[in-house]
């Protein structure tokens, strides 16, 4: 098994879940002396990048199932041209070891929304760029990852933690439907061992269906804090990320890009997951939760 992003927040997290299954794991890292600390003796780490075709053989050597969970946005001034690059080349060679498939995560949004950010769009066109090499691919679609250590969760949870008052656009009462990590890790664990049928995409999320704002009132419910929030009109795309970078510490590219984000709607159109997984996903207020007690403890 081959898992990709295993350095980041997602990845990292689904390495110690693969790592206690009946499996030999495998790691494809650009720079494996510092992932090397922070997995397991029995994991290998082969070195290689998406972005270099001939690093990927060997990696995909004997592998039945690869995990994609790359994404370029804050290591590229052309996230979306780099992560069409880094799809392609990652199908090719999966297609080329025989891999039999591929478990891609991925974001949720209308392809059929003209105005779908540029974030959004890139993410689904991965999704497709896998599907087309032939190699079946299970595709999971998410809004925001609510979690310690999660950038969009970091981004709430810095805002309300700093700001007593707040200027939001009124794209902030855009409707969304998060989900827990530790759920995103149980359908990601779940399909390594669904039987063969084709490539599929699932749309996942809470039972809950809210907006950014109500999360920030949420989170500040929960830690007991006052906090006003106050809608203009206009708050540009790069007022938001410079206003985000300037409180957060998230690179200002990368809050741009998840402010643009923002304004689209990311809800669970599909309910085919409910059917295909037993998973059962926590609301929004145990996920917040958990994300505070895992902060903090």
């Amino acid at each position: 098994m081959l898992l990709t992003g295993a350095s980041g927040y997602v990845g990292g997290r689904l390495v110690r879940v693969l790592e206690r299954q009946p499996v030999a794991l495998r790691c494809l890292a650009r720079s494996p002396d510092t992932l090397r600390p922070l997995v397991r003796e029995s994991t290998q780490i082969v070195r290689g990048d998406v972005l270099d075709p001939p690093s990927l053989a060997e990696a995909m050597r004997g592998v039945h199932t690869a995990y994609y969970l790359v994404h370029l946005m804050s290591d590229s001034k052309d996230f979306e041209k780099d992560d069409k690059q880094a799809a392609t080349h990652f199908a090719a060679a999966a297609r080329d070891a025989g891999v039999r498939r591929i478990v891609y995560l991925g974001g949720l949004g209308d392809d059929a929304d003209p105005n779908l950010s540029p974030h959004l769009r890139s993410r689904h066109e991965v999704g497709d760029i896998l599907r087309s090499s032939g190699v079946e691919t299970v595709e999971f679609r998410a809004g925001m990852v609510i979690g310690a250590g999660s950038l969009s969760y970091q981004l709430v949870r810095s805002l309300t933690d700093r700001l007593p008052v707040m200027l939001c656009p009124r794209w902030l009462t855009t409707a969304t439907q998060p989900i827990a990590v530790d759920d995103v890790l149980t359908y990601l664990l779940a399909a390594r061992e669904m039987p063969p049928g084709g490539s599929r995409t699932f749309e996942i999320g809470s039972p809950d269906v809210t907006t950014y704002a109500d999360l920030i009132r949420e989170y500040a419910r929960q830690k007991e804090l006052r906090r006003w929030l106050i809608f203009v009109p206009v708050l540009t795309p790069y007022l938001s990320g410079l206003w985000l970078a300037l409180v957060t510490p998230a690179k200002f590219e990368v809050g741009r890009h998840l402010i643009e984000g923002l304004k689209n709607s990311t809800v669970v159109r599909e309910k085919t997951a409910r059917d295909a997984f037993p998973v059962r996903p926590m609301g929004v207020k145990d996920a917040i939760r958990k994300a505070i007690a895992d902060t903090t403890g």
